[in-house]
């Protein structure tokens, strides 16, 4: 079981005493142990300063995350801290600031994908720093017992840092800590921390361990400007399994299915217009987009599997979009109630004869027949049940016509050199992009829904709560093989809408 300790790194550190006061050379917190018992012969992993050299004035401190053994074992060593003078006594904000980023940038080293270096951006407000720097330090301890600690230390040590990081505090720090990231390191974050989930998931599997992982799913959303985003991303080891279906014998295969994880951008644009009674909130599509990316590098993706394009596909996206003040909502209305795949049917026939020289005395004939399907693979439809409005984006399979994300292709099919759903990413026709992942645009989702609110509203905000779905699904894109899977996520984010900006 995980402990319900919770190490609080920021107040540790700022409050520890005046260096010439410390009782030894260094200090140490405890981050977890190896199970719930506090005995105190249970191994531990610690958070430790040192003075550097070790004299009441140091001139510089080092922190390091180390296992507590008999014979200590250092998992992690930040960079040096150098005091500012020779008489300081404490660590002040810029040195808590030093430390930040340090911890940041060891966290992204265990990213496949290097980008440039982490900077504090000085200039902007940065929330909570304290949640924030605890977050860091908790993901990084995360890492670290993943990657770098004795085997019968990480059961129980992971088993409580993943509450931990899992828990509100640390979910709210997230949507501070990925607006200082900005979008280029926010993704090679989540990439870091989903490749190491995904290590794990597969430790416990092949060990039998019994106790479940919670959903890594992480999501946040933002309102601004007239724009309602949700970003989300999931390991897709962690996603649910429609149907749970036979693993694949295949470890090359197993290792290109496993090692990716879905991201996934919801754009809804608003906008209110006040009425003599009323005032009419209008939301419509400005942007979907949703990617399936390799959670390793290309190289050891052609090595281990079989290279980046043997992955899953997205099959379905549904959101729901719901008011919160049931009582503030006079009615709904959708702008089209659905959008019908486009149907081309038809059938050609043709007779070509020829007739040969007279020594010949012959006549030739051949008769043709040529048929002509044409369907659109994705069907868009919007509909409405009390006050939540529905979108529905399903992928439906080219030959029959078939909703993708519920239904088995055939075997037959699956051999079919030509069938529709292989070389999905380089086929003119693809419903992908080059990169496997798909975007629904305004100038083709663009119709509004529509909501009466009631007058007495008028300058108040209103909840509103987007749920989504979004749906997976793997059939061979260039690989012989009878293997197929769909799989799901569930994401629920809350936002605000201020009824006092009208157009």
């Amino acid at each position: 079981m995980a402990s319900n300790f919770a190490p609080d790194a920021w107040a540790w550190i700022t409050s520890l005493p005046q260096f010439s006061q410390w009782p030894t050379t260094a200090m140490s917190l405890c981050i977890c142990t190896t199970s719930s018992a506090s005995a105190s012969s249970q191994p531990t992993m610690n958070l430790s300063v040192v003075k550097n050299p070790p004299t009441p004035q140091p001139s510089y401190v080092t922190f390091s995350i180390f296992a507590n053994y008999s014979v200590p074992i250092t998992l992690w060593t930040s960079k040096p801290i150098h005091l500012k003078t020779n008489t300081q006594q404490t660590l002040d904000e810029q040195d808590m600031i030093q430390v930040f980023v340090d911890i940041v940038n060891s966290v992204l080293k265990y990213s496949p994908d290097k980008k440039s270096p982490f900077r504090f951006p000085r200039a902007q407000s940065h929330g909570n720093f304290k949640d924030m720097f605890n977050l860091v330090f908790l993901s990084m301890a995360f890492l670290v017992c993943i990657y770098e600690a004795p085997r019968d230390l990480r059961p129980g040590c992971l088993d409580t840092l993943r509450v931990q990081l899992t828990g509100s505090k640390c979910r709210g720090a997230a949507k501070n800590l990925v607006k200082i990231l900005g979008a280029n390191l926010e993704d090679q974050w989540m990439q870091t921390m989903n490749l190491a989930v995904t290590n794990w998931i597969i430790e416990l599997r092949s060990s039998n361990h019994s106790f479940g992982v919670p959903s890594p799913l992480f999501s946040y959303a933002i309102s601004a400007s007239g724009l309602w985003k949700v970003q989300l991303y999931c390991p897709v080891i962690a996603m649910v399994m429609k149907e749970p279906a036979e693993t694949t014998q295949d470890e090359r295969l197993l290792f290109s299915l496993i090692y990716q994880q879905v991201e996934c951008v919801i754009q809804l644009a608003y906008r209110t217009v006040r009425r003599n009674n009323w005032i009419d909130v209008e939301v419509k599509v400005d942007n979907i987009r949703c990617d399936v990316d390799s959670l390793v590098s290309e190289t050891l993706m052609a090595e281990r599997g079989y290279g980046s394009k043997e992955k899953h596909f997205p099959s379905r996206v549904m959101l729901q979009i719901t008011p919160m003040q049931q009582s503030d909502v006079l009615s709904v209305s959708v702008g089209k109630s659905n959008d019908n795949p486009t149907h081309e049917f038809g059938v050609e026939k043709g007779f070509e004869g020829s007739f040969d020289p007279p020594k010949s005395f012959g006549l030739k004939a051949s008769v043709t027949e040529s048929l002509t399907l044409a369907m659109r693979p994705w069907k868009f439809e919007q509909s409405v049940h009390g006050n939540t409005a529905t979108l529905n984006w399903s992928l439906h399979d080219g030959v029959n016509g078939s909703e993708v994300y519920s239904s088995k292709p055939s075997k037959l099919s699956l051999l079919q050199p030509r069938a529709w759903f292989r070389d999905r990413y380089s086929n003119a026709y693809r419903p992908f992009t080059k990169q496997g992942g798909v975007i629904f645009a305004c100038d083709e989702y663009g119709d509004s829904v529509w909501w009466k609110i009631c007058g007495a509203t008028l300058g108040k905000t209103m909840n509103w709560e987007i749920r989504g779905w979004i749906w997976l699904t793997y059939w061979p894109n260039q690989q012989r093989t009878f293997h197929s899977e769909t799989r799901w996520l569930e994401f629920r984010e809350c936002l605000q809408l201020p009824l006092t900006n009208f157009s």
